[in-house]
């Protein structure tokens, strides 16, 4: 019975001496109070590891916090673990192999733990608007209860935001309105995409409305994390959001069979057997990308176009490993257009290919949307192929870390609604500055909110 007690207070209150119990316990009492603070429920701090979580939301560190939350976890574990092998096995039977693995993986996880506990209460401090050196007492377990009770109980120390105000605000940006319905051509009336992640739902789109017209050719822009690939999974239906997506009038989540062949989707990493030739290989996407009513003789005849659009046709009996990174890149983009999309999506086409070659690509890509295709293409190096493009988005990370549209529309117009020439540097000036940005993304969202409501 001594050891169950000890493993629980292991799980609950993170020790299992008398003074260790103790001090976690003041922590406790002292995170109550700071959660509720923060406009977060108090009784989270008396939930284990998810505690850890909320605390990072508390400091505007919740990526950290999933990190911290996972590695308490592993400890914990660890922990039970060795105190289970301490009862079952004699301590002259212990192995000592044994006891080394557990000493190496407590004290990575220990290193990991301080690090991720350090940004957390860095942020806690910034938000409390204190001087760096109360991290001194934050870091270690004998004495991070003392800034937990001051600042939880002190009326002197108030948080700079709360954690609900930060929703209202972030509401506060939302776009005005819907986009009109198109009867050809592409609208995106997008509320929100959300997932369960650590205890909560997590908002990662949310206010996306747009409208594109047939034969446009448009790019998609945002910083990592912004939720490029999100949208397009959203658009394309493979991964559905809260929103009405329609496609030259058709309604592409309640049609997505029908829609399927619509929309030709290329991802950045190609999926081709090296044994197989070109011509087999568009072969076998015709009878996957093609209606079951489409003959062999149609889907042979659809094949030899698609191959004399993208100049395939002198390496149709070549080996798929055989090809240049030129011609898998067409060749992959040949077997999503088989179908003839009406909507073309492809992400990071341009990967792996010199100037010369990703431009030959884009002029292609040109081509197709100038017969009255949608093509949406996300690429990383934007500004030597921008002639091309008719339109762009830019997708950005709010204050809450939502994904939000921060501008569609021209080419010349995004320039002078962000006051910059590149796309690279529009890029730069919506992301975070922890992420080498400027940092200005609420901002562009709110006034493109504002110019379109």
């Amino acid at each position: 019975m001594n050891n169950v007690l000890r493993i629980l207070l292991a799980i609950f209150l993170e020790g299992t001496t008398p003074i260790s119990i103790a001090v976690s316990a003041l922590w406790l009492i002292g995170l109550y109070r700071i959660l509720e603070k923060s406009g977060i429920k108090g009784w989270w701090a008396f939930v284990p590891f998810a505690r850890y979580y909320q605390l990072s939301r508390c400091a505007n560190r919740e990526q950290e916090g999933r990190g911290l939350t996972v590695a308490i976890f592993l400890m914990t574990v660890l922990n039970v673990f060795t105190i289970a092998i301490n009862w079952t096995v004699e301590a002259e039977a212990s192995v000592s192999g044994l006891d080394l693995l557990l000493t190496v993986l407590i004290f990575t996880l220990l290193i990991v733990i301080f690090m991720y506990n350090f940004r957390i209460y860095s942020g806690l401090i910034e938000v409390y608007g204190l001087k760096k050196r109360w991290i001194v007492l934050c870091l270690f377990d004998e004495t991070k209860f003392i800034p937990m009770l001051i600042w939880g109980f002190s009326k002197n120390y108030q948080p700079g935001w709360q954690v609900q105000d930060l929703k209202v605000e972030m509401a506060r940006l939302a776009s005005r309105g819907s986009a009109a319905v198109m009867d050809q051509g592409l609208t995106v009336n997008l509320e929100e995409r959300t997932v369960t992640e650590f205890f909560q739902k997590k908002v990662l789109l949310r206010d996306i409305h747009m409208a594109i017209p047939q034969g446009h050719m448009v790019l998609l822009l945002g910083g990592s994390g912004a939720g490029k690939t999100t949208f397009l999974n959203a658009v394309n239906g493979y991964e559905m959001a809260k929103a009405e997506v329609l496609l030259n009038g058709t309604n592409m989540y309640k049609h997505y069979k029908k829609m399927q062949y619509e929309v030709g989707f290329v991802p950045q990493t190609e999926m081709m057997r090296g044994k197989d030739t070109v011509l087999n290989t568009l072969l076998d996407a015709a009878k996957l990308r093609l209606p079951k009513e489409v003959s062999a003789e149609q889907r042979k005849q659809r094949v030899h176009e698609v191959m004399e659009i993208f100049g395939l046709l002198p390496v149709k009996n070549n080996l798929v490993e055989k090809l240049s990174g030129g011609q898998k890149k067409r060749l992959s983009i040949s077997m999503e257009f088989i179908s003839n999309p009406s909507l073309f999506i492809l992400d990071e086409p341009d990967s792996g290919l010199d100037g010369v070659m990703a431009r030959e690509l884009f002029e292609q890509l040109r081509k197709i949307a100038d017969t009255g295709k949608i093509v949406i293409v996300i690429t990383h190096t934007p500004d030597r192929v921008i002639d091309l493009f008719d339109d762009v988005i830019v997708l950005a990370k709010d204050s809450a870390r939502t994904g939000r549209l921060a501008y569609y529309g021209s080419i010349e117009d995004a320039r002078k609604f962000f006051g910059r020439d590149r796309m690279e540097q529009i890029v730069k000036s919506v992301n975070r500055v922890e992420e080498g940005g400027d940092g200005l993304a609420d901002e562009f969202v709110m006034k493109y909110a504002k110019e379109v409501a």
